[in-house]
């Protein structure tokens, strides 16, 4: 098929179980302009210049057709900082980190570790004696979206209804073409409004009522980057909600799919518990939760492997494919939970890595350290699973597991 299609195919859910097979199409095509005027990388060489590259912009308001621009960004809605440059992107990001790790709050998540481990084993013990059970529904998502409520300050009662406005949120990120895009987009758009309606109104309560969370530190923050306003506040609030549980969903739910289909690597870490950090990297490279970063945008006409991609023209990283470059890793299609030179895009890369990442990669060892155990004498009761419907964030939309006949 036409390379120009590329974009289409990888976002057509028929395609979302196996996706590699049109990675590896896009890395043989090279920088490949699609027929919606967008540039697909996806060799990892080129995909780290550009993560680090100064000219390429992450505010998709630099495009030069404003058609192109997401919803979110248009009519002056409130981002995140994800969605901004520097120096307003370093502000806010600065601002986001000082509650949240080193160095002004360097035991935040190291001091969570028993935490996650308590909530891990009450989710387990909830599985005993059950010969069938759903790993996403009973393990996957409660544990980090208890853990991040938790951390930001989030009652108990209220997460069905932050989990209700995530699924619009996640849901809104479905590339396919069609009318039914629209309709999703509005719905993501109406969903961001209410999270972040939520959490402003939740962090007023803290102005006089503060407490030992995220939203307290965030509105009494008085360091040198000023305060945040509340539109601010609400964006950044939203996005460490979000991105602070779907991602680890994705990657504890990927890492079980992918140790239940290799049943010696899940044998080797249950008896090995010491090989859980480098086996949680080779699944972020591996089976990562995020596989594209599609909003990038050149602020002027820049070469990649010889191709000009124009300014303001969409550019789409596909870092899944970059992961398993054969240019850059050994037998990149083999898991190997001791892999040792692996450098992946799990995280992203840049300055708008995710500064989230030591919480994902303490909650998903913790988690698969608890389960792997119970996951003795299951197997998959399909495979392979139903899949959200995102291209960018993939992952099973359930995981279900069963006790295999004579266990």
């Amino acid at each position: 098929m036409p390379p120009d299609t590329l974009h289409e195919r990888i976002t057509d859910y028929a395609n979302r179980a196996d996706p590699y097979p049109l990675y590896a199409e896009l890395r043989e095509n090279g920088v490949t302009r699609q027929a919606d005027g967008s540039y697909l990388v996806g060799a990892y060489h080129d995909i780290a210049a550009l993560l680090h590259d100064p000219r390429i912009s992450s505010d998709s308001r630099n495009r030069t057709d404003p058609n192109t621009v997401p919803p979110l960004r248009r009519g002056g809605r409130p981002a995140a900082f994800i969605g901004f440059d520097d120096p307003e992107h370093d502000r806010l990001r600065r601002i986001a980190m000082r509650p949240f790790g080193p160095p002004h709050s360097p035991r935040r998540i190291d001091g969570l570790r028993a935490e996650i481990g308590r909530i891990s084993d009450e989710l387990i013990d909830g599985l005993r004696d059950r010969g069938r059970f759903d790993v996403v529904e009973d393990f996957a998502h409660p544990l980090p979206v208890t853990v991040i409520c938790r951390l930001l300050g989030v009652p108990h009662e209220d997460v069905p209804r932050i989990r209700a406005w995530t699924n619009e949120i996640i849901a809104s990120l479905d590339l396919s073409p069609g009318k039914a895009r629209e309709s999703r987009e509005d719905a993501g758009l109406e969903a961001r409004q209410a999270i972040g309606t939520y959490l402003g109104d939740l962090a007023d309560k803290r102005r006089d009522d503060p407490s030992d969370d995220m939203l307290s530190a965030l509105v009494h923050d008085s360091g040198p980057d000023g305060h945040l306003t509340r539109r601010e506040l609400m964006a950044t609030a939203t996005l460490l909600l979000i991105a602070g549980h779907e991602t680890t969903v994705n990657l504890i739910t990927n890492g079980v799919l992918t140790l239940l289909r290799r049943p010696d690597a899940l044998r080797r870490l249950r008896e090995n518990p010491g090989l859980m950090p480098g086996a949680v990297e080779e699944l972020l490279r591996y089976e990562p939760p995020v596989h594209l970063l599609p909003q990038r945008t050149p602020l002027t006409d820049v070469e990649v492997s010889g191709v000009t991609v124009p300014r303001g023209s969409p550019l789409v990283l596909v870092l899944a494919s970059g992961n398993r470059d054969p240019l850059r890793f050994d037998a990149p299609d083999r898991f190997d939970p001791t892999r040792e030179d692996n450098q992946h895009f799990g995280f992203g890369g840049g300055v708008h890595s995710c500064f989230g990442a030591p919480l994902a990669r303490l909650e998903t060892q913790l988690a698969l350290r608890a389960l792997l155990p119970r996951l003795e004498g299951f197997r998959l009761s399909e495979d392979p699973p139903p899949y959200r419907h995102s291209p960018i964030l993939r992952g099973p939309r359930h995981l279900r597991v069963e006790r295999a006949s004579g266990t």
